[in-house]
């Protein structure tokens, strides 16, 4: 717990930083410096994301600065139980998975769209990470009651009109300190009021990309 709090913490200060300055996005020059792979398997994640994305068979719903920031909050908080709302073509899932190699964990993930699931795992596979990953068809505004496991991080990136009642059914599955990450929040003000006014949860937002809701879940 104690590290997630130092990321957060690090996360808040710059963010303050840019805002302050009317930036959006990394400090200068950041960008430039790639992931490098710790491991084997990492690599082969990494260049699965790659090669996909220089194919054009992605639909790039999460930039390579995005996923690393994904990857980094998991793997901080050692989460065990990472739920995504929206597969899309699993990027977001392999760097989640990059993460999960490290903690021991497992991603549930949600899709609407069979083709797209479909895709994304072909990529899991490809990734090698398959065996961490399990992908579930459907509306999940009803497939995820069927979520067992205590959630430590869950990432929410579908459709935008249901960003809130996605939020209302994660969070009695939230382990306390656990994280809800939420993408494209500069399009949902209506979530930005529900994690902003709510004393059980702490948030703050990270403008790099579309912009990125980091929400903690008090103890």
């Amino acid at each position: 717990m104690k590290r997630s709090l130092i990321v957060l913490a690090a996360l808040g200060a710059c963010a303050g930083v840019w805002a302050q300055r009317g930036e959006r996005g990394v400090a200068p020059g950041s960008s430039q410096y790639p992931p490098l792979p710790r491991t084997e398997s990492e690599k082969r994640i990494l260049s699965t994301i790659d090669a996909a994305a220089k194919a054009g068979e992605l639909y790039e719903n999460v930039p390579a600065a995005d996923g690393r920031l994904l990857r980094l909050l998991t793997e901080a908080v050692n989460a065990k139980h990472v739920v995504e709302i929206g597969t899309s073509t699993g990027i977001s899932g392999m760097w989640f998975s990059i993460a999960l190699e490290r903690t021991g964990g497992k991603l549930t993930t949600f899709e609407y769209d069979a083709g797209r699931a479909a895709t994304a795992r072909k990529h899991f596979k490809e990734a090698g990470v398959d065996g961490l990953v399990t992908v579930v068809e459907g509306d999940a505004h009803r497939t995820i009651a069927g979520l067992k496991d205590p959630i430590d991080v869950a990432f929410i990136d579908a459709d935008k009109d249901g960003y809130v009642d996605y939020l209302n059914k994660l969070l009695p599955r939230m382990r306390p300190g656990g994280l809800i990450l939420a993408h494209n929040v500069d399009m949902v003000p209506d979530y930005v009021k529900a994690v902003t006014s709510r004393p059980e949860l702490e948030s703050l937002f990270y403008m790099q990309g579309a912009g990125l809701a980091v929400t903690l879940v008090k103890r």
